[in-house]
């Protein structure tokens, strides 16, 4: 690994109290809480989410995946919902992430950066001023059915890295993670933090052997 950092690691579509409990006792730092998308895996109830957070120690962060772009309805879902970070997987197109900040004072806010090309470096450059991390990932926006995480596919890294090179906010790398491709990842990116879902999972399941796997290469 890069230095002797290792990155916070974040585990993501968490279902149950009993899959956050098995992250944190794998040793995640931050739990990732998906509401309602357009697509992809670990959707639960703004209910099931609430009921998770209630269960969370201090020192794990909980992140709300929220694919919604109008900050009034965020900041109600974040109502709702009582986690830590709220993690944006879309463009905002009503209201600021200052708006944001100024609605939910002590409330961390994640950018998702989903990776394609040079136009996500300078979305990058252009909003990290705003937020307290971003988190780079594979979706794709731009389809018919809006792919906003979750997709199992890796990115161009190179990419990242610019990106973590330009900005001065933490950067989280996901996309198509897992304990086979994480030492060439964390090589390449040297991100603050990992962000994984599927890479840990068998059957949409979380599962131990897995996390071992991942938890133990992140920390050689």
């Amino acid at each position: 690994m890069v230095g002797s950092h290792h990155p916070r690691i974040k585990i993501c579509c968490i279902s149950s109290r009993e899959e956050a409990w098995l992250a944190i006792r794998c040793g995640a730092s931050a739990l990732g809480l998906v509401s309602e998308m357009p697509s992809g895996p670990g959707v639960i109830s703004e209910e099931q989410i609430a009921a998770i957070v209630a269960t969370v120690p201090p020192g794990v962060a909980t992140f709300l995946l929220t694919c919604k772009q109008e900050v009034p309805g965020i900041i109600e879902q974040h109502k709702r919902c009582g986690v830590s970070t709220i993690q944006i997987v879309d463009t905002l197109e009503s209201g600021t992430h200052a708006d944001l900040r100024t609605a939910l004072p002590g409330i961390k806010i994640v950018q998702v950066i989903h990776v394609s090309g040079e136009k996500s470096v300078e979305q990058s450059e252009n909003i990290a001023p705003h937020v307290d991390a971003l988190l780079l990932d594979s979706g794709n926006p731009d389809l018919q059915v809006k792919e906003l995480g979750g997709t199992g596919r890796t990115h161009n890294w190179q990419i990242s890295k610019r990106i973590r090179e330009r900005v001065t906010v933490p950067v989280f790398l996901a996309g198509g993670l897992n304990p086979g491709n994480l030492a060439a990842a964390v090589q390449e990116v040297a991100p603050f933090g990992l962000d994984v879902c599927n890479g840990v999972r068998t059957d949409g399941k979380l599962d131990e052997t897995k996390l071992a796997a991942f938890f133990s290469a992140a920390n050689t």
